[in-house]
């Protein structure tokens, strides 16, 4: 087939009426999401305790609450935001999603009550919907079919950047300020007041950089309803690789919500209560160890790109799997999470962490047939989404109940069962082989 294509950029060849100005602000958005979505649970365990007074030991499951319903805001928003971007164009949902989840995370100190800091959390949550329904679909909408796989890659390079910034640079703001002289309420609201206008200045650059109009190539991820989505992908399902990869959505976004929340808040509750620190240094603290692990996700990412390439794909995810489920369940023996042991669990986890999601995506891509890849991907997603909320139930009483690792033990044991179950799919060794897309978007293959 010969599709006319426009320039080259960064190694990606472009769809026709793409420029390169619109790429890079595609990874700008890539680079902001994450930053902006990494900074408000991780900088959570602060504002529980500083601003409302909530004790630690509830702070594992007030988190976990707050996540589920956060995610079920989402789960409802995307359904609404995904036919909206493909009517209007990404540019103006793109934006107004970053808008939104600005207002969000400047009104987020002001709340008195949880009730409260819940309302300004969904708000910032529909906002955060808009803003990742659009990043999934412009990578088909800027990047031709042989182009999407490095284009992927280096949107997972410029996510693991904007994590690495997070805790970097943003988690350290509070004590910051408060070594410059202000009181903590005081850091509290100029670093959030800081992350709201960046956020606020990141959708006035979507709204001149991302390109005009509807998509022209879209291959019809939001046409279909909730309900659709989950009969077809739930069709789907029958091919075992398919499921398989539905599985592996599961494990991969409980994992990242995991980190997300309760890494965070294990490191900085730990340093408050056994080490004698404040809360903004521990936050701080927490924030260097964290980076480690995404920063080995960073790292990881192109190598578990190319791996999933270069070797039979269900065989990739066994890996992933098997890292992820090794990482994570190490952290039971880990009762300083100060220790030069959580070191070697960071790194772990943070490979477990963006492996999973690579070689589950890539597979699931692959498997996909071509007349239902919307409804399939859509039904991928949503598996996700039911992991990040059963990571935020299960995960908070763990966290409070048992072990600040509990969460992790838990998400290590899911792993190890879907590890099970790809040991025992794929005797058929071409249907999840690279270069068999052909075949796979046909029908359903019987991995």
């Amino acid at each position: 087939m010969n599709q006319q294509t426009g320039r080259r950029i960064l190694g990606i060849e472009l769809n026709p009426a793409v420029s390169g100005g619109n790429l890079l602000t595609f990874y700008f958005s890539c680079f902001a999401t994450i930053l902006f979505a990494s900074f408000i649970p991780q900088s959570q365990p602060f504002l529980l305790t500083e601003f409302l007074g909530i004790p630690q030991e509830r702070h594992g499951v007030v988190s976990g609450l707050l996540n589920f319903w956060a995610e079920i805001v989402i789960i409802i928003a995307v359904a609404i935001f995904g036919p909206l971007s493909d009517r209007l164009g990404r540019r103006p949902v793109t934006g107004l999603g970053f808008l939104v989840m600005a207002a969000g995370i400047a009104l987020y100190p002001h709340a008195d009550t949880l009730n409260e800091l819940l309302a300004f959390r969904l708000l910032y949550s529909v906002g955060l919907a808009a803003v990742t329904t659009c990043i999934v679909t412009l990578i088909g909408d800027y990047a031709v079919n042989d182009s999407r796989g490095r284009a992927t890659g280096l949107q997972g390079v410029m996510n693991g950047f904007g994590a690495m910034v997070s805790v970097f640079f943003l988690l350290q703001l509070p004590a910051i300020f408060q070594s410059a002289g202000a009181s903590t309420d005081e850091a509290g609201l100029w670093t959030y007041s800081m992350v709201a206008i960046a956020t606020a200045i990141t959708g006035i650059v979507m709204f001149f950089g991302l390109k005009k109009g509807t998509s022209e190539s879209s291959d019809g991820e939001h046409s279909e309803t909730l309900w659709q989505i989950t009969r077809a992908g739930l069709r789907s399902g029958k091919d075992p690789a398919i499921a398989l990869a539905y599985g592996a959505s599961f494990v991969a976004r409980g994992n990242l919500m995991i980190v997300g929340t309760f890494f965070t808040l294990w490191v900085t509750n730990y340093g408050t209560a056994e080490l004698g620190m404040n809360r903004a240094e521990a936050l701080g603290r927490a924030g260097m160890i964290v980076g480690i692990a995404q920063g080995c996700a960073l790292l990881g990412a192109p190598v578990f790109g190319i791996l999933a390439d270069k070797i039979n794909r269900l065989v990739a995810l066994r890996i992933a799997l098997l890292i992820s489920a090794i990482g994570y369940g190490s952290t039971i023996f880990i009762f300083d999470p100060f220790s030069p042991a959580m070191i070697f669990c960071a790194v772990l986890i943070g490979l477990g962490e963006i492996s999973c999601i690579i070689t589950s995506g890539v597979l699931i891509n692959q498997q996909a047939p071509e007349r239902q890849r919307g409804a399939v991907i859509g039904f991928f997603t949503l598996s996700g989404a039911v992991g990040i909320l059963v990571a935020s139930v299960v995960g908070g009483y763990l966290f409070d109940a048992w072990r600040p690792s509990g969460p992790f033990v838990f998400f290590s044991a899911v792993a190890f069962a879907v590890l099970t179950w790809a040991m025992f799919i794929g005797r058929d060794r071409s249907a999840a082989t690279p270069g068999n897309e052909a075949s796979a978007s046909a029908t359903p293959s019987g991995v």
